[in-house]
């Protein structure tokens, strides 16, 4: 049974922190490389972030960079979004993929509000 199941999204402030996390269960993670999009109300998934199967590689979309950390543990079969300087454009339901086998997680909802 696959899964991807996103936690820590929540309400925080401009300027504040938080840390995704994706929990993936079901296939090999480690063959896989994974990323983080989001989709705001009214607009289209974009990319946020990707990292390869080793962490080697990692990619940004350019509003995120010096922002926004992708990581992942392949032992633990996770992957985490540490998301700093957060903005109000930043708001989105943030979705985990893992790419090799086009699985999606259900989503969690990041909101910077005042």
């Amino acid at each position: 049974h696959v899964q991807l199941v996103e936690s820590g999204g929540g309400l925080v402030q401009p300027g504040g922190s938080l840390r995704l996390s994706c929990s993936a269960s079901g296939f090999n993670f480690g063959i896989t490389a994974m990323s983080w999009y989001r989709q705001a109300p009214g607009k289209e998934r974009e990319l946020v972030a990707s990292i390869s199967r080793s962490s080697i590689g990692t990619d940004y979309a350019d509003s995120v960079k010096g922002r926004f950390t992708i990581s992942r543990d392949n032992v633990k079969n996770m992957v985490y979004l540490q998301m700093n300087s957060l903005k109000p454009e930043d708001t989105a339901v943030y979705y985990c993929y893992a790419a090799f086998f086009a699985y999606w997680g259900q989503g969690t909802q990041v909101t910077v509000s005042s």
